[in-house]
């Protein structure tokens, strides 16, 4: 049972009923995280503004959901590997691959080595090395690229934590995540 209920829609404001009712429009459906963060819209607002500004920057969506399959790995989150390896399966990943993802890897030596900058964010808290660095830009990527990497891990680790407060009912197909917590 949830610790933090979902909103009822017959206690939303207009504008709050209007931002769920955008999220059912393009995911065909609202997610109980999305309805349980809706207690608060101004989180609600932020989470979303999020999303939309980060899926229009350099990094592939393809990457963006493999980066939030490897920080709930890292994190323990049942919720966030179940809701972005189902997302993932959308755009064509492999189960094998995704199932590597919740461990921070990848067959492809460019995703592996974000997948591991970003568990290693996770793990040190961000209190990164210069060799943690140099190693990233040497995989191939830009300061840009860098920096949204960073901030794919933020914004995950904000639904990573919501999650395990409000105990979000998982539901999507479950992933566990017990196996991929060490990195």
């Amino acid at each position: 049972m949830q610790r933090i209920a979902k909103l009822d829609n017959n206690n939303a404001s207009e504008e709050t009923v209007a931002l769920l009712d955008a999220v059912k429009k393009q995911l065909g459906l609202v997610p109980a995280l999305v309805q349980t963060m809706a207690q608060s819209p101004a989180t609600l607002k932020t989470y979303l503004a999020m999303m939309d500004t980060l899926s229009k920057g350099v990094l592939t969506s393809k990457l963006g959901e493999q980066i939030s399959i490897a920080v709930g790995g890292a994190n323990g989150c049942n919720y966030c590997a179940s809701a972005h390896t189902a997302i993932g399966r959308k755009l064509g990943l492999s189960n094998e691959e995704l199932e590597q993802n919740l461990l921070g890897k990848s067959s492809d030596p460019k995703t592996n080595a974000a997948l591991h900058f970003v568990r290693k964010i996770v793990a040190t808290r961000a209190k990164l090395t210069n060799e943690d660095l140099s190693n990233i830009r040497a995989a191939g990527f830009s300061e840009e690229e860098i920096i949204e990497l960073l901030a794919h891990t933020v914004l995950n680790i904000f639904t990573n934590y919501f999650n395990h407060i409000a105990d979000t009912e998982v539901d999507f197909p479950l992933v566990e995540t017990a196996h991929a917590e060490t990195v």
